[in-house]
């Protein structure tokens, strides 16, 4: 009887799901980091089957970066993780490149081995100084460190649930072949709820669906949704800093299986004109123990008075904020509210076209949900920014009753994020001008003037689709 020349780990999805559930379980219990550590380390060292373990970390724009450590070396130098950040956009400038991997131990996932490959791992990471500080552009630490704090101090906690739409369209990297093809081809025109079972669609959604069950994101319901060949697939309310890894990894588990099937899923807002775009609705609560501090059962539809002002102060720094919500040329082509997109700076209970809706909620499940946010935001800086105007942020009276609505161009939401004394707050003047630059630099490279047909620059210059070689050309 032969040997096999490899034996990488290969788990059921079964085996997956118990393992991820169990690892995001010690998370939100908020496992002392040093013994979550100490746990990972030895499952790796025990584990002889694993091969690499894969650092993730995201830019200041939200693009997921991964490195495949050898597990040996890792375990080796795990406290001694560098990279070049002169390489990413928005991160360090050439004279002083170097920048350190931090990781979080916690965020480890276990992959299923069909769709990334035997013998891996994921965890996060965060990005440091080289002295080991905080990196002031990394919005995953940034929004880490303020959840902790609010933990710490106060005893709250946040909860975020995302609603993040898609496209799937045919053949592979149809965003990167857009400037040769000028289009893009739908793989099913059902529509609303509407996929034969076994059609391209469905069997991309049970796919996907299959793989995030496995890597314990708590599955709710999948569906396509009312444009040809869009699709969407809920999983359940966790905390903020979780669900917003969940939402790289999940643009990440659809493109990964899109590209096995031959097509392309696709998170641009609005890559096809006529039908409707792609949001991600973000849903948001505060609650102190088992306590949820949104719900009042008297208050105005069922929301309380921390609530409201939570929209209010969201309402009133709304204009300031529409570039981190929706950071690239074509979001603006989404906001419309022909096509059930939010435009409107106000809250209701009921008009999809308001920036923030106030769903039917319990005591449980009282939240706001913020209807203008891009899918492709970056959704550590969305999640650091719409918790902490809403919570902190200026309290201007009477926001509800003005009329106001969000920019309809690029080039207006970076005027007004630039000119907000609040945004220079929030982020720091830095790092408010380092984002403002990427968002500048993508715009220009795009007409001012749209027009009614979606422009080959757009997609290109899309910061989840453009390549470094690309830019290098202009």
């Amino acid at each position: 009887m032969t040997t096999p020349l490899r034996d990488f780990l290969e788990l059921p999805y079964d085996q997956l799901e118990e393992l991820n559930l169990e690892a995001k379980a010690q998370r939100l219990a908020r496992k002392p980091a040093h013994e979550v550590q100490e746990e990972r380390m030895r499952y790796l060292a025990d584990e002889k089957r694993i091969k690499a373990v894969t650092v993730c970390f995201s830019d200041l724009e939200g693009r997921l970066h991964m490195l495949d450590y050898d597990k040996k070396f890792l375990l080796r130098s795990a406290d001694n993780l560098t990279f070049d950040g002169s390489s990413i956009r928005g991160f360090s400038r050439q004279a002083e490149s170097d920048l350190r991997l931090a990781i979080d131990w916690a965020a480890f996932y276990w992959l299923p081995a069909d769709i990334f490959g035997p013998g891996k791992v994921l965890v996060f990471g965060d990005v440091r100084e080289k002295d080991g500080s905080p990196y002031p552009a990394d919005m995953r630490s940034r929004l880490k460190a303020y959840t902790q704090e609010l933990y710490e101090k106060q005893g709250l906690t946040c909860n975020a649930a995302n609603e993040i739409e898609g496209f799937l369209f045919k053949g592979a990297n149809a965003e990167q072949r857009y400037r040769e093809t000028g289009a893009f081809e739908f793989v099913s025109t059902g529509g609303y709820y509407h996929s034969l079972p076994g059609d391209a669609l469905r069997t991309f959604i049970d796919t996907a669906a299959e793989v995030q069950r496995a890597m314990g994101f708590a599955n709710e319901k999948d569906h396509p949704e009312v444009a040809p060949s869009q699709f969407e697939m809920n999983y359940s309310y966790t905390e903020a800093n979780i669900a917003a890894d969940q939402i790289l990894l999940y643009k990440l588990i659809c493109r990964q299986v899109a590209s096995r099937l031959d097509m392309t899923a696709c998170f641009l807002p609005k890559p096809v004109t006529g039908v409707n775009g792609n949001g991600m609705h973000t849903n948001i609560s505060v609650s102190r123990g088992d306590t949820n501090l949104f719900y009042d059962a008297a208050g105005e539809e069922g929301l309380s008075e921390y609530g409201w002002q939570f929209v209010d102060r969201i309402l009133g720094e709304a204009q300031g904020l529409c570039l981190v919500l929706n950071p690239s040329v074509n979001a603006y082509r989404r906001l419309d509210p022909h096509f059930e997109a939010p435009n409107q700076i106000k809250a209701s209970p009921t008009d999809r076209g308001s920036m923030v809706r106030i769903p039917i909620g319990n005591e449980k499940s009282a939240r706001v949900e913020v209807r203008s946010v891009g899918p492709d935001a970056n959704p550590y800086i969305a999640l650091y920014a719409l918790l902490k105007t809403g919570l902190e942020g200026p309290l201007t009276e009477g926001v509800r009753e003005q009329e106001r609505y969000l920019p309809d161009n690029i080039y207006t939401a970076i005027e007004n994020f630039r000119a907000s004394e609040y945004t220079a707050v929030l982020l720091g003047e830095d790092v408010r001008d380092k984002f403002a630059e990427l968002k500048q630099a993508s715009a220009d490279r795009c007409p001012r003037l749209l027009g009614s047909l979606i422009k080959r620059a757009e997609i290109q210059f899309h910061h989840e689709v453009t390549n470094q070689y690309l830019w290098s050309k202009f």
